[in-house]
């Protein structure tokens, strides 16, 4: 797949509806816009395993037991936990090679495997982690891909949002801890971690990619146009940032900031 032919298979879904959003595909073409003409039949290969394996354990065990079992144990999937930062754990192609990786990567095979067998889940954009909730005759439940698929108890999330920062009152609020979002936004939280990597090592190109994919995955938000911008700017693509600005104010025209950063990019230019 080429990076142009990535960009259709983003565009297309974008402007889709989250009940028919092609998860494992555009998980694939990301992956492929960012590094193009690799072979991604690791990626189906595992994904058709992981929804053969889950089928079969969910016919005599619990939906979160089986998930675990099917995906963590079967598989092996896990997190990275000796190279947490390597650009492979942000890669669902490397990922679906080495069976490590970030759970926003990994959490991707357990949404696919679990629609695909039938059962209920969602991700989780958990402050600083994403996890995977799960529905069981029991109630909803939290799975962490990255350690093995464990079940997290509600004191674990409260304790876990206090560290990352949050207010008591909201921390001890299960229903929004364990809040889903859409398949769409949970493959946005992958490329927005992409895009923060990306500008810590400088990699303005590849920060500029990951924000693109962010604009044809929800065409309607101008802000991953600003985070365009900022990228070419920093590239001295000073042309492009003032296209890539310019459009974020046709769709938002409450858009002050672009307005400032428009004249900003001009006096560059000038």
């Amino acid at each position: 797949m080429t990076r142009d032919e990535a960009e259709t298979v983003l565009e297309r879904a974008g402007k889709g509806s989250d009940d028919t959003f092609p998860l494992l595909e555009c998980a694939i073409a990301c992956a492929l816009h960012d590094r193009p003409m690799r072979e991604a039949g690791a990626v189906r290969i595992l994904a058709d395993h992981a929804a053969q394996r889950l089928k079969e354990r969910a016919a005599s065990e619990s939906p979160d037991d089986a998930l675990t079992e099917a995906l963590a144990g079967d598989l092996r999937l896990n997190g990275d936990l000796l190279d947490h930062d390597l650009p492979a754990n942000t890669d669902v192609v490397d990922v679906a090679e080495r069976r490590r990786g970030l759970s926003a990567v990994l959490v991707i095979f357990y949404l696919d495997a679990a629609r695909r067998a039938g059962l209920t889940a969602a991700a989780v954009d958990f402050p600083g982690h994403v996890l995977l909730r799960v529905e069981t005759p029991e109630g909803p439940v939290a799975l962490d891909p990255f350690s093995q698929g464990r079940l997290v108890l509600p004191s674990e999330l409260t304790r876990r949002a206090l560290l990352a920062g949050l207010t008591p009152h909201v921390a001890d609020r299960l229903d929004l801890l364990m809040a889903p979002v859409s398949e769409r936004q949970a493959l946005i939280r992958l490329q927005n971690i992409q895009f923060n990597r990306a500008l810590q090592v400088g990699d303005y190109g590849g920060a500029e990619r990951s924000a693109l994919r962010r604009a044809l995955l929800d065409p309607e938000d101008h802000r991953p146009w600003l985070d365009v911008a900022s990228a070419r700017e920093k590239q001295g693509a000073l042309t492009g940032a003032m296209q890539a600005l310019s459009r974020a104010r046709r769709m938002s025209e409450a858009c002050g900031l672009c307005d400032i950063r428009l004249d900003r990019v001009r006096l560059q230019l000038n």
